[in-house]
Parts: C-alpha cells; sequence; structure tokens
C-alpha cells in the first residue's frame, strides 16, 4: 500500500495520521498491520529506525475505538525508559479525544503519577518488565482485561535480563489474547517466547535484520589508545550535526562527557545511573540542538527518538556484535543518510573483525588525520594547533 488511506482503519484515525504527517507506510507497517487489525498474532522483525512503534499502536488504537472501556486493554512491553516515552508520547498524538491517556509504568518517576493514571482508568499501559512485575507483586495493577500484548524490542528485553519477568507477566495475562511482537533481531530466547504466547502467527521480515540501513556509511579508524580523545575531538570538529557517542561503561561515559564539555563542546551524558530528569534533559537538549553532542552507553542504543543524527562514534566498541547494528541504526533512519566511525586501539582490532565476520558486513578502514591540521583546543581556555598525521595508519589485514 502506499499511504495510509488505503487501509481498513477509521476515518478518525487516519485523520489524526494525516495530521501527524505519517502518510506513507514503511515496508514493515504496510506489512504487519492488515493481519494485525484482522486479530491475528505478528512477529516482525526489521532493522531499527523502520517504523515499528505505529505498526503496533495503530492495530491497538483501531481495536480501543471498536470496544467498550474494561479495564487494561493494551499492555506494551518495553525494554528501557526512554523508548517507553516514545511510545507513550506516539499514542498521546494519535489516541484522540475518546481515548483515556496511557499510563506509563517505569522506574525512575513517581509512582503516584504511574498510579493515578492507571486508577483513572487508562486502557493502555506502556511499561518496562521491572517495574511492572513490582506494581502485580503489590497487586496494583489489573492485567485479566489485556486483549493486546506487545513485546517491542523483544530481543533487547532478552539481552537485559527480562526473560524472567516476561515469563511471570506472560502467566497473569489471558490465554486469548493477540500478541504483536517487534524485534531487529531474533535470538533463542525470543523464538522461546514466541512459541510460548503465539498462535497461527503472521511473521513478517523485512530487510536484513543483522546488518545497518543501507543508507548508513560505515568507517574504522585505528588509533592508539592514548589517542583515542583526540581522534574524537578531531572528528566532532569536522563533522557537522548532532552526534551520538557510545562508550561501553557508565564509569567511561560519565568521564568522557566531562572531558569534553571541558574542551568546549555543547555536550551532555545518558547512562543508566543518570535520574530520569537528567535522562530527559540531555534527551531534549540534544533533539533541540542545545547540545551537539550525546555521549551514552548502550542504554541509547534503542528507543532513542531523536532526529538528524548525522553522525554515530563508537568510541567503544560494544560487548555484543548484534548491538553494533541497533548502534549504528541511530544515523540513516528514514531514509536520511548518516554515517557511522568505531575508533578500534589494541584487541578492539580483532573484536571489529569479529563483529564483521558475525554481522557478515564489510567496514571500510580509513587513515586517520592524513591531512588534517584543525584546530582544537585542549580545554576551553587554551587553543593548540595539532597536526594527527603522526597516528598510524591502515594496519588491518
Amino acid at each position: 500500500m502506499t499511504t495510509f488511506t488505503e487501509m481498513a482503519l477509521s476515518p478518525a484515525l487516519q485523520q489524526r495520521l494525516t495530521a501527524a504527517q505519517f502518510i506513507n507506510p514503511t515496508p514493515v507497517q504496510d506489512k504487519a498491520i492488515p493481519p494485525a487489525l484482522d486479530g491475528r498474532d505478528v512477529l516482525a522483525t526489521a532493522q531499527t529506525g523502520t517504523g515499528k512503534t505505529l505498526a503496533f499502536l495503530i492495530p491497538a488504537i483501531e481495536m480501543l475505538q471498536k470496544t467498550e472501556p474494561r479495564g487494561i486493554q493494551v499492555l506494551a512491553l518495553v525494554p528501557t525508559r526512554e523508548l517507553a516515552m516514545q511510545v507513550h508520547g506516539v499514542f498521546e498524538e494519535l489516541k484522540g479525544k475518546k481515548n483515556k491517556s496511557a499510563a506509563l509504568v517505569m522506574g525512575g518517576t513517581s509512582e503516584r503519577n504511574q498510579l493515578q493514571s492507571i486508577r483513572a482508568g487508562a486502557r493502555v499501559v506502556v511499561a518496562t518488565p521491572g517495574r511492572l512485575e513490582d506494581y502485580m507483586k503489590r497487586k496494583l495493577i489489573d492485567l485479566k482485561q489485556v486483549q493486546i500484548l506487545v513485546l517491542d524490542e523483544a530481543d533487547r528485553m532478552m539481552d537485559m535480563g527480562f526473560l524472567p519477568a516476561i515469563q511471570r507477566i506472560l502467566r497473569a495475562l489471558p490465554r486469548d489474547k493477540q500478541t504483536l511482537c517487534f524485534s531487529a533481531t531474533m535470538g533463542p530466547q525470543v523464538s522461546g517466547i514466541v512459541q510460548d504466547c503465539m498462535r497461527n502467527l503472521i511473521r513478517v521480515e523485512i530487510g536484513s535484520i543483522l546488518k545497518p540501513a543501507e543508507m548508513v556509511e560505515l568507517q574504522a579508524f585505528e588509533v592508539p589508545l592514548t589517542g583515542k580523545k583526540d581522534a574524537l575531538r578531531q572528528l566532532l570538529y569536522d563533522q557537522e550535526g548532532k552526534t551520538l557517542v557510545f562508550a561501553r561503561t557508565k564509569r567511561g561515559t560519565e568521564r568522557l562527557a566531562k572531558e569534553l564539555i571541558r574542551d568546549g563542546f555543547a555536550a551532555a551524558m545518558i547512562h543508566g545511573d543518570r535520574t530520569q530528569s537528567q535522562r530527559n534533559a540531555a534527551l531534549a537538549g540534544f533533539d533541540a540542538g542545545r547540545f551537539k553532542v550525546l555521549v551514552a552507553t548502550d542504554v541509547a542504543a534503542r528507543g532513542l527518538d531523536v532526529e538528524d543524527i548525522a553522525h554515530v562514534i563508537n568510541f567503544d566498541l560494544p560487548a555484543v556484535p548484534e548491538d553494533f547494528i541497533h548502534r549504528v541504526g541511530r544515523t540513516g533512519r528514514a531514509g536520511a543518510t548518516g554515517l557511522a566511525t568505531s575508533l578500534v586501539s589494541g584487541a578492539e582490532v580483532f573484536e571489529l573483525r569479529n563483529i564483521e565476520r558475525t554481522l557478515k558486513l564489510k567496514i571500510a578502514r580509513r587513515v586517520f588525520g592524513a591531512t588534517s591540521k584543525r584546530v582544537i583546543p585542549e580545554r576551553a581556555d587554551t587553543l593548540t594547533t595539532r597536526t594527527l598525521s603522526r597516528m598510524p595508519g591502515e594496519i588491518f589485514a
């Protein structure tokens, strides 16, 4: 289908989609929405950034418009707070005046507000598994009326250790519910969940789930460990637009962001130990362009809905090869071009080769700084002209 108007949607929802400038369905939306509207279970795998959120919210909103309110009827489980807020925001934009606001159930924010939304008659709950299971144990939420279960970024929830919690949540849900499972990769734990809770399913596969979008250019530089920060700063000066920098640890993220700020960059950070208000402020500032650089752990590899990220830099390589896909998927979204750069030192050269073998990728090797003589501030109050041509060149096999 070429437009949402060709789908069997209510006129009211079609009007709201048009008002929100959702005109043409992406491939995953085109393939997943019609069977979901028919009540079928859907298992969809597609690259990150391909529009999976609308693919499950549209059928959910259609169901709500056609049925009488009776408690919580839609439960969407997601791995991170950021993704929960993204899904919640899209639902609020499309729900219409008759539907109540969704309840947002996640850590790091006020329990009182969350419980008030549930008690006020929310028909949709968007939740992270840990906080939802806590409410279930305390008998603060009733899931017996759920008609649609959404598992969004199911593989990431498994990676984060949520499998036991998800299994316990599934046992509390009605057996005859509809399940919509969306993921960027399909591991054995996800397959196990699918077998447990999905019947007569429709399988949707869009492109390769283990490859970045074609619009993302991949490159790597080998630099000495002591030269990584200089290389990062040079890249930040040479590239225009918003840049997302990934570090592996919370402490490393904190240290790197503070150093960039001291060097005069408009930078912010996000990791698991930051409060929700700090994470929200960093994301809002990055989205609005007040921060050019966002330094993050893999908490931002999924569910980060920021437009126009021009460059993703792996300051540290991910611990799991598949996370490379989710990191670089933050750029080159919705048909735009993007650049993803990896800085590797020492043994990381072999880690990068393992990523290439596992994901069947070819990452272009570049010689760093061969001609660059940009002015790079050592600190915010000091300028030094530094030539990076003395960094080692290409020594990859």
